[in-house]
């Protein structure tokens, strides 16, 4: 354990520390710091039927537990840590500070610890395939290599076993990083378009807690931005170290970028051929972008066959335009994580040649979805609306240039059940289906993982 890691636990003892959110997520942590001599409280708005066997675990941890709709305003902890879900601005949380408490969370505290190489990714679209591929990248050169952030692991309770040349690879979310003050010495900037706008209090916000993760690198680090995303590249003029870009469109003097058909990667113009990017295995241009930010990103630590290597075997990660099964000669995909009209515009809909059969609709995040009607009446034959966004997605579509009422079917449904139904009644073989729901979850189901789940457990069920 280094020194630090040492004093900061030993600082905890006989403290009260209160954890927002009894998820599995925060579990370990909760174990974590009852173990190290905390009295831990874990509080949320669930009452503990709801919470199922989570709340047991943390009772069984030795944790207080502190539920109930107005579990927030009755904290009383010398630190709180903050789940990303729970606005930083929050007026119970703005209280707890006025009032003295510590208000921090695993993230911020793994940073300030973390002996290790860090590399971090944020963006709107694309950023936990971006963060697996390079910790695929790096495991396959020989690296110890510690996943998680927003890509579902907490890393603080591994820290004591984070050795000095290891690497943590993390996915930082924007409900994380407003409130980081410690960049990675790798940052990468995926792309950066509306999202979360329910959450933040308008674009510029949402904007400002991304440019956290450049704004406090030192001149030694490195950062890695989009060259084709105006909002991503605007991050060049914060950068103090070094700084790399990728792009589809552009030739570049330092980054990775396509040169015909062809990956390349330029060191300050010293230019590299890498691969024929129709050799990466999982599909779409925007695949393509994710392969080039991480190339960038592990350029000068994975040699090119580790990282040709990695693109020719890495299957991708699951709810993210995931093969589910063929049948009667139509194949399904889960594309669940697009959860955004770009994630929709950039990756399911760029991945086929002919006209598909997607389910979309959710949780109204409040962004635009007038982007997205062109691309549905270019792409799409039958539409399949579910949740609340359904009526702005019928009317992004039927108010776009190119909407032809003959050539795209709009169909309403209440559940997933009925959208898998509707999509098997209006398929013939050689179609597509997809679900690629551009629009959050909540509402219907707890994220995206168990949204996606539960479609590829009806779709499996199809006789």
């Amino acid at each position: 354990m280094n020194t630090s890691t040492k004093a900061f636990f030993d600082s905890v003892k006989g403290k009260t520390v209160a954890f927002i959110g009894i998820g599995t997520s925060n579990l370990p942590l909760i174990k974590q710091f009852a173990d190290k001599g905390a009295h831990v409280i874990a509080c949320d708005r669930k009452e503990f039927e709801a919470l199922g066997e989570n709340g047991v675990k943390a009772k069984a941890y030795g944790a207080e537990l502190l539920l109930g709709d107005d579990y927030l305003q009755h904290i009383d902890a010398d630190i709180v840590f903050r789940s990303p879900g729970t606005p930083f601005y929050k007026e119970e949380l703005v209280r707890l500070r006025e009032n003295g408490a510590v208000l921090t969370s695993e993230m911020e505290v793994f940073f300030e610890l973390c002996p290790c190489h860090t590399i971090a990714v944020t963006g709107s679209d694309g950023k936990t395939t971006t963060t697996t591929i390079i910790s695929e990248m790096l495991k396959a050169a020989g690296k110890t290599v510690h996943l998680g952030g927003n890509i579902g692991k907490p890393l603080l309770p591994e820290i004591e076993s984070v050795q000095p040349d290891d690497w943590a690879v993390v996915e930082l979310s924007s409900f994380q990083l407003i409130s980081m003050r410690q960049s990675p010495d790798i940052a990468v900037v995926t792309n950066l378009a509306p999202n979360h706008l329910d959450i933040h209090k308008n674009m510029q916000e949402y904007i400002d807690a991304k440019k956290n993760i450049v704004l406090h690198q030192t001149a030694f680090a490195k950062a890695v931005v989009n060259r084709d995303n105006d909002i991503a590249d605007s991050f060049s003029d914060a950068v103090r170290g070094r700084l790399a870009k990728f792009s589809v469109k552009e030739t570049l003097f330092n980054g990775a970028y396509l040169d015909g058909t062809k990956i390349v990667f330029s060191d300050y113009g010293t230019v590299t051929e890498i691969m024929d990017y129709r050799d990466i295995k999982i599909p779409g241009m925007h695949n393509v972008e994710n392969y080039l930010a991480a190339i960038a990103a592990v350029w000068g630590i994975a040699d090119v066959a580790t990282i040709v290597q990695v693109a020719k075997t890495f299957g991708g990660v699951a709810h993210r335009a995931e093969f589910v099964r063929e049948i009667k000669g139509v194949r399904y995909y889960n594309d669940s994580i697009a959860s955004s009209p770009t994630r929709t515009a950039l990756g399911t809909l760029s991945l086929y040649d002919e006209k598909i059969i997607i389910i979309a609709g959710g949780y109204d995040k409040h962004i635009p979805y007038e982007p997205l009607g062109p691309v549905i009446n270019n792409k799409v034959k039958v539409l399949i609306l579910l949740g609340d966004t359904a009526p702005k997605i019928e009317a992004a579509v039927k108010g776009a240039d190119n909407y032809d009422a003959g050539a795209i079917t709009i169909l309403h449904v209440s559940n997933m059940e009925e959208a898998v139904a509707a999509a098997a009644a209006h398929a013939v073989a050689g179609d597509i289906v997809s679900l690629s729901p551009a629009s959050a979850s909540f509402g219907l189901y707890r994220n995206f993982e168990e949204r996606g789940n539960h479609f590829k457990a009806i779709v499996n069920n199809l006789e």
